[in-house]
């Protein structure tokens, strides 16, 4: 009887773990699409399971947007353990804020969880230590090998990070590669030494420019 029970509970077991992993993935999709006001029934409907499927697996929406939460924080706490391990202390740094912003960039609701979700503001300080120590090393090494400018701190950088990934979100449509030229002009400002200024990409043109700035007059509205 017991080794019958063990057989049919495994399957069950592997199913709910394969349709948590469908749902957070189209979660990420999703949102990353339309940003948090999009439903539990869309979700449902892009991972091809229903709703009553995503309420087994997640209580409610800001029990899913958690999860999204804490698979984002684990995603550029790999990052910077990745970028640690590679062999010149500046071009870790830089990779490792590229790929960070990248993922921000691309990703609204992403963006929406970490600026300004009411789990993100309970979650903030766990963020903080599963993140912060990862990148201060970085910053750490590339000071000591005479890269980085001594007189900026590990916050700098999520400041940063905040400041171009906004930008990255009001223009993912329109110009998504435009995040690059303000962050390669950031760095040109960090490093200690170059031969050049690094090249940079595609500046905005005065329409989009205007585009920007209705976006984030629009944002600030909202968040009044």
């Amino acid at each position: 009887m017991t080794t019958h029970v063990e057989h049919i509970d495994r399957p069950l077991r592997a199913d709910a773990e394969r349709n948590r992993a469908k749902i957070l993935d189209a979660a990420a999709k999703v949102f990353a699409e339309r940003g948090l006001d999009a439903t539990l029934d869309e979700v449902a409907a892009a991972a091809g399971v229903g709703v009553g499927t995503v309420y087994r697996r997640f209580a409610d929406k800001d029990a899913l947007i958690g999860a999204l939460f804490e698979n984002g924080v684990d995603e550029i706490a790999d990052l910077a353990g990745s970028a640690k391990e590679m062999e010149n202390s500046w071009n870790a740094l830089v990779w490792f804020l590229e790929e960070a912003l990248q993922r921000q960039c691309s990703n609204r609701g992403l963006r929406e969880v970490v600026a300004g979700s009411s789990y993100a503001a309970a979650r903030l300080d766990h963020a903080k230590c599963r993140i912060m120590p990862a990148v201060s090393l970085l910053v750490e090494r590339a000071q000591r090998d005479g890269y980085l400018r001594d007189d900026v701190v590990t916050a700098d950088f999520a400041i940063l990070e905040m400041m171009i990934s906004l930008l990255g979100n009001k223009t993912s449509a329109s110009a998504p590669e435009l995040w690059r030229r303000y962050l390669r002009i950031i760095l040109d400002g960090l490093v200690t030494a170059r031969g050049a200024p690094s090249e940079l990409h595609d500046g905005p043109d005065d329409s989009l420019l205007s585009d920007v700035l209705r976006s984030v007059h629009h944002h600030s509205r909202r968040q009044e």
